[in-house]
Parts: structure tokens; sequence; C-alpha cells
């Protein structure tokens, strides 16, 4: 069974749990039972760009994504606002007058660095476990209170009144189109997405991305192993008397010449691996001159292979 992850470049329109259903149809093979798979962050369906989409075993490493930076190119409007923030929301507000590129560029300072952002009404977040955007359509008051995210830079890339065209360096949490409400209210102007893509996840690159069209044509030459999802955790790699003890769930210790990193005095997440094979990831921890790898999650196939 396939298992990995697809960068989705996610067309306009689709909701992200559409996304996620057209990779169950394209992955699952007949006769056999559905994919699991899920996404590693949500994107409007305004919105295009990178959709990291977990199949298989990887599903179990969505928060690698859910956690992970984020960048995104968004283009707003300053004439007007709507109740949704986006072009797809009732208009609720026109904004007279105008202002230059020198006081865009003034107020992009004042939304960079540790801030307090309050997400949208129109979004998924739960509310004594209704979804925000649901009550919002039938009417409700939805109070959301303010949340700190973390831009870390941004960029003008094109203006030309009363059009705003940003690129985005943020945390995980940060809403695209609270930051255009935002940055409009501080010039006295509305601040509508019209456009929105995000161009990375964690630092993977655009040129990851890949189209419907190219994961119909090669689906299996476009998954990125879990291994390398997983790339920012050290690795570690057993003998096979060792790794048939971590698959089931035993706790190993280490030579100081295994080669395995040193966590220092606190604990260090890892991949595990016997040979090419990735076991799961474990927790590295040190103490009483030795160290001792902690099973965190073990995949069924290493399982099946051990077992």
């Amino acid at each position: 069974m396939t298992s990995g992850v697809v960068f989705l470049d996610k067309p306009y329109g689709w909701t992200s749990r559409q996304a996620v259903n057209a990779m169950i149809r394209l992955y699952t093979q007949p006769g056999e039972k559905r994919i699991k798979a899920g996404h590693a962050g949500t994107l409007d369906p305004l919105a295009t760009g990178m959709l990291p989409i977990l199949l298989g075993e990887a599903t179990r490493y969505a928060e690698m994504g859910l956690s992970a930076d984020k960048s995104y190119r968004v283009s707003f409007d300053l004439s007007y606002q709507t109740d949704t923030l986006d072009c797809e929301g009732e208009v609720v507000a026109r904004c007279d007058g105008a202002v230059d590129q020198a006081a865009v560029q003034t107020a992009l300072a004042a939304f960079t660095g540790l801030i307090e952002q309050v997400p949208p009404a129109y979004s998924a977040i739960r509310i004594d476990g209704k979804r925000a955007h649901a009550m919002a359509r039938k009417g409700e008051a939805v109070h959301i209170p303010a949340r700190p995210v973390t831009v870390h830079a941004i960029t003008l890339v094109a203006f030309e009144f009363p059009l705003v065209t940003l690129q985005v360096d943020c945390s995980k949490g940060t809403y695209i189109r609270s930051l255009a409400r935002d940055i409009g209210a501080a010039l006295g102007m509305g601040g509508c997405v019209t456009a929105l893509r995000r161009l990375s996840t964690g630092g993977w690159p655009e040129a990851m991305m890949v189209t419907l069209e190219q994961l119909q044509a090669q689906p299996d030459s476009c998954v990125l192993p879990l291994a390398q999802w997983l790339r920012e955790m050290p690795g570690v790699t057993l003998e096979q008397d060792m790794a048939s003890r971590f698959v089931q769930g035993q706790r190993i210790q280490l030579q100081a010449a295994s080669g395995a990193p040193d966590p220092g005095d606190g604990q260090l997440p890892v991949r595990v691996f016997a040979g090419e094979l990735l076991l799961g990831t474990g927790m590295l921890k040190s103490g009483h001159h030795r160290t001792v790898l902690h099973p965190s999650r073990i995949l069924p196939t290493a399982q099946q292979r051990y077992i």
C-alpha cells in the first residue's frame, strides 16, 4: 500500500477535504482496502498552492506539517471589506480615499514579529463544539479571542491601488485573511483578500508541488517517502536483533560507538531504521552515562517484518 506525502498544488475552488478524497480515489488500488489519507494544514477553497497530503502510514505524522512555518503570496483590495474577509463574501464596507506605496510599506512594519491576531469569524475554529463558520452562516454571534502568532517576514511584491500583493512567511495558526484585514484597518482602509497561494510548508519548496494532471499521469513518482518527510529528525540505525526489540516496544540501550546522535542533557526525537527500512520514530534520552532509545511510534510495516 502506498505510504508517503504528496505536495498537491490544490486547485482553486476545492476544499481541503475534496483534495484528500481525490487522493484516496487515486491511490486506493482495485480490490484493496481504502487507503488512509489526510492533509497537513487546511487551505480555503479560495486558496491554491501547497497542500501536503499524507497517505498510509504517513498520516501518523501530520503534525510535522500542521506545526510547521508556512509561506504565502496574497493579494487584497483596500477599497472594500466583506464578512468573510475574502472576495467570496458579502460586502460590508466600502472605503473612500487612497493610500500610497510608502504608507503601505510603513504599515507593514507593525505586523512582523510576535503579534496578536483575531481569527476570521468564517473559519474552522471550534467555539463550544461548533465550527465558527457554521455559526456565522446562521447569523449567530461569533467571539474568537485574539491569539499570538509570529510573522517572520512580509515582503511587498506589488502595489497598484487598491490592490496590494505580499509574500508572508509566518508561523502555524496565522490567518492571512486576518492579516490583510488588520493591515487595511491600520491604513484606514478595507482589506479583502482576492487571491491567496501557499508557496511552502515547513521549508519544502514550490518545486515540490504537483498538479492533478501530473498525479494522474505518474502517481507513484509523485509520492515523497515518509523518511524524507521526517527529514528534520536525525536517524538511528539498529542491528536486526535490536530492530526486533524496538518494534515490540522495548527500550534499547545504545553503545557509545553506535553512531547515534547525542541528546545532550535532554531528549531528542529520531527516525529509527533497520538498514533502509524505516521502523518508526523514537526518543533518545541520556542519563547515568548511557543513551537509551525509547520507542514513540512504530510503523505497521515494520511490525509485519519483525513480529
